[in-house]
């Protein structure tokens, strides 16, 4: 008993990070290509289509634009589109990480407080029912048009997630391992670090997925409403001079980042996550509820 917080205390062995999500399934081998032929596929099929609706004549190029146009408006004037990018992008990852610095204290206080629950679910609950183009507006006259009311709007718009699954992952601890860590004389700060936030790292990791795209929608709402810079005060300049493949080029631009941000935190669960808990949190087995 007396060796148990030091047991508990140590790293996670290799068995456990080499453990595989499915013992007994085989893992295939194969390259890149082969086990993602039909992805490619589907969006190369998906690109031809867009290509030839957008070179008939009976579509307008101002209604449906051509990848191909599109690529060379874009090609025209890249610098403006990587300056307005990073404005954007600036905005983002400082919200989100305002976000995730308050968002998981926060979802951890709920759980362990019936007090805090009632006090600040209600307001969680309030706040994400806000259009949040309505909240713009508001933001702007209390910090200005600068970056900050951006930065607080996708502060905002990530927040909820991030809290709510912060909550649902720590309350799904089983109760059994707090009870075994209790009785293997565990401290509260061992079962929390050991058990109940592990336990809740898939969960935490899903609500930041989510918030990380929110926050980009958040900064852009927030650019659609008072900027001077910014794809989204960008996309507003593209929208008034009737220019559609730039309109085309900046929503995909958008798009792509949030993809880029939402795989890089992916990432960042990949190297903190051992691969049991890695691969529950985002992957399901065909057939795993027959």
């Amino acid at each position: 008993m007396r060796d148990a917080p030091k047991v508990l205390g140590g790293p996670l062995g290799p068995e456990l990070r080499r453990a595989p999500f499915s013992p007994g399934v085989p893992r295939k081998e194969g390259g890149w290509v082969r086990r993602n032929a039909a992805v490619l596929l589907v969006y190369g099929l998906l690109l031809a289509g867009w290509g030839i609706a957008g070179s008939l004549t009976s579509v307008p190029a101002f209604i449906l634009p051509s990848p191909l146009a599109i690529l060379h408006r874009v090609a025209r004037d890249p610098g403006t589109l990587v300056f307005h990018s990073l404005v954007t992008l600036q905005e983002v990852v400082l919200g989100f990480l305002l976000a995730v610095l308050l968002g998981i204290p926060l979802g951890v206080l709920i759980v362990w407080s019936r007090l805090l629950e009632r006090l600040f679910y209600p307001l969680l609950v309030a706040l994400q029912a806000i259009p949040k183009v309505a909240l713009a507006p508001i933001l702007v006259i209390w910090f200005g048009f600068g970056p900050t009311s951006k930065i607080t709007l996708a502060f905002v718009t990530a927040l909820f997630p991030i809290v709510i699954n912060t909550v649902v992952g720590m309350a799904q601890t089983p109760p059994e391992m707090i009870h075994l860590m209790r009785s293997l004389g565990a401290s509260g700060l061992q079962i929390f670090t050991k058990v109940r936030l592990i336990a809740a790292a898939p969960q935490v990791f899903g609500g930041l997925k989510i918030g990380i795209t929110l926050a980009m929608v958040g900064a852009v709402v927030g650019e659609f409403i008072a900027a001077n810079k910014g794809l989204g005060y960008f996309l507003l300049i593209a929208n008034n001079a009737f220019d559609a493949p730039l309109l085309f080029g900046i929503v995909i631009l958008l798009s792509l980042l949030s993809i880029a941000l939402f795989y890089a935190i992916e990432l960042i669960e990949t190297l903190v996550l051992p691969r049991p808990l890695r691969r529950s949190a985002w992957k399901v087995r065909p057939g795993a509820g027959t």
